[in-house]
């Protein structure tokens, strides 16, 4: 499995840098397969979590997601993003492939306001533009749980941590339609099977590791909040 994606665009974070570390949860990964045929596509449905963690209050918190126009293109970098409609974004995710056959995915998200805590983000059509060749289906949540730090960490540094501290929880439901050329339905079912599985679990952690620590780094700056040292969790 090839994926230039990861080859030339991703970011490596080392755990010293991600001080408030995000988690990866990967579930409920399938894939339906279709005709040996051009004209029907191949399905993948996957399912992950994740969360992060901002040193503040939730309040302080959701106040900064409520302004993604002010922090989405910024934190998204160095995905190419462009604003489509009021919360809506184009983003241009990176160029992989395997076996010869090479995709270079273009989504357009839109980031619900907040329903009763809840954010939502959803696929929506790019004006002008045609997906070549696939599909994608993006549907996340987002919710938030406020834990007093004196609960979540064992002897806390009082100067530098809130009374509070706020994870933020995602939840991804992804269905990608690829419609493979002939050559590629002569490789045995399984081997197209995995290889999707793969490429999948493989974008999403590259983009969640990347957003997760610019979205911490951008909220705690804008804010003037230090990113605290690690601490030893209860």
């Amino acid at each position: 499995m090839h994926s230039r994606f990861v080859d030339h665009q991703a970011i490596e974070l080392d755990q010293a840098h991600l001080q408030a570390k995000s988690s990866f949860v990967e579930t409920d990964t399938s894939v339906t397969q279709s005709p040996l045929s051009t004209s029907e596509p191949t399905q993948f449905h996957s399912r992950f979590q994740d969360c992060m963690e901002m040193y503040a209050e939730a309040s302080r918190v959701t106040a900064y997601l409520d302004a993604h126009q002010d922090w989405f293109c910024r934190c998204a970098h160095p995905m190419k993003v462009e604003p489509i409609r009021e919360n809506g974004y184009a983003l241009m995710i990176g160029s992989f492939g395997a076996f010869g056959y090479e995709v270079e995915p273009k989504i357009g998200l839109e980031l619900l306001p907040q329903d009763n805590g809840i954010y939502r983000i959803r696929t929506i059509p790019i004006p002008d533009y045609v997906p070549p060749g696939y599909e994608v289906d993006f549907q996340a949540s987002q919710s938030f749980v406020e834990v007093p730090t004196s609960e979540y960490f064992q002897e806390p540094d009082e100067a530098q941590l809130p009374p509070s501290i706020t994870r933020v929880e995602w939840d991804l439901d992804l269905k990608v339609a690829l419609r493979f050329p002939k050559f590629i339905h002569k490789l045995p079912q399984s081997l197209i099977q995995s290889t999707g599985d793969r490429i999948l679990c493989q974008v999403v952690r590259q983009v969640s590791r990347r957003l997760t620590y610019r979205v911490q780094e951008d909220f705690h700056s804008s804010l003037g909040i230090p990113m605290p040292k690690k601490f030893k969790k209860r």
